[in-house]
């Protein structure tokens, strides 16, 4: 699974408020972008960037699943991308140079989804980027997610010369999840979490509830 997280200093359901203690923060969560294994989440916080930028990279998770009889330890690979969110002065975007278009949402979410053209399409002209929000029951927030979450990869894209460039500082950042390029491994068999670049541990215990 990939997740690239937005960080902002200032799933259907509303922004979760988390909190992570090792800083004393309080974060609002909310999903902008959900695929088939891919998330995009936006993460607002005063100190959402310095609390985050350490997740960048592959997380390995073992545990235990539920329904397997056996009781087999079973392992994933997560990797997760970090970008800060530019403001509306950083990175301007022309409506004009952009095709937006009205569907339906794909997941479950009751006759709003069924019935009302909710979800957001919008391709960047000039760049060819393009992102699908359907988070919000809202079209109107939907298409306000979509423009930021636009905004974030016209930056991302901007810091590099070329496609080529981009994708090795992709690589870079998150990885391609193979086991020479873990960041961190969650152990929750053991109630471990170990990160190998720090060398700090933690109990999963812990680390679930942030105070790591």
């Amino acid at each position: 699974m990939k997740a690239a997280g937005i960080v902002n200093k200032s799933s259907r359901s509303r922004p979760v408020s988390i909190c992570v203690l090792r800083r004393g923060g309080h974060f609002d969560v909310e999903v902008l972008e959900q695929l088939p294994g891919f998330v995009v989440l936006r993460v607002v916080g005063k100190t959402a960037h310095e609390v985050f930028r350490d997740e960048e990279g592959c997380h390995q998770w073992q545990r235990r699943p539920i329904n397997d009889r056996l009781d087999r330890i079973q392992t994933s690979a997560i990797t997760v991308a970090v970008l800060p969110e530019p403001t509306e002065t950083e990175v301007r975007i022309d409506e004009r140079d952009l095709e937006i278009k009205a569907v339906r949402a794909s997941g479950a979410g009751g006759q709003n989804v069924n019935k009302v053209s909710s979800a957001i399409m919008m391709r960047h002209i000039p760049s060819g980027l393009a992102v699908r929000c359907e988070t919000e029951r809202s079209q109107l927030q939907n298409k306000q997610n979509a423009i930021a979450l636009l905004r974030t990869r016209l930056h991302a894209a901007a810091k590099g010369a070329s496609d080529e460039a981009r994708a090795g500082d992709r690589r870079a950042q998150i990885g391609r999840g193979v086991r020479a390029e873990r960041r961190r491994i969650i152990r929750v068999p053991s109630d471990e979490v170990r990160d190998l670049v720090s060398g700090k541990r933690w109990s999963f215990k812990n680390y679930e509830r942030g105070n790591w």
